[in-house]
């Protein structure tokens, strides 16, 4: 039964034309490309919306820990008390 289904696939197949004499006008190739490039920028800008803030946020605190702690505020009012 599997072979004769496939048989009447295959010959199904074999009478469609090869070539589709068909035509896109301006504005349908246009609307089409604008949609492509809409959901290929949007599946891009998820990703960067996804991986970007914790990257940020991965920065922010390696460059916070990299600085040298700041001296403490009544260290610096006493200095200016003996002046």
């Amino acid at each position: 039964m599997r072979k004769i289904a496939f048989a009447f696939g295959l010959l199904a197949m074999l009478q469609l034309p090869l070539t589709a004499h068909a035509y896109v006008g301006p504005g349908a190739g246009a609307g089409t490309l604008a949609i492509v490039l809409g959901i290929l920028s949007s599946i891009f800008l998820a990703f960067v919306g996804i991986l970007w803030y914790p990257i940020k946020r991965l920065i922010k605190t390696w460059k916070a820990s990299s600085k040298p702690a700041a001296e403490p505020k009544r260290k610096v009012e006493e200095h200016q008390l003996r002046q």
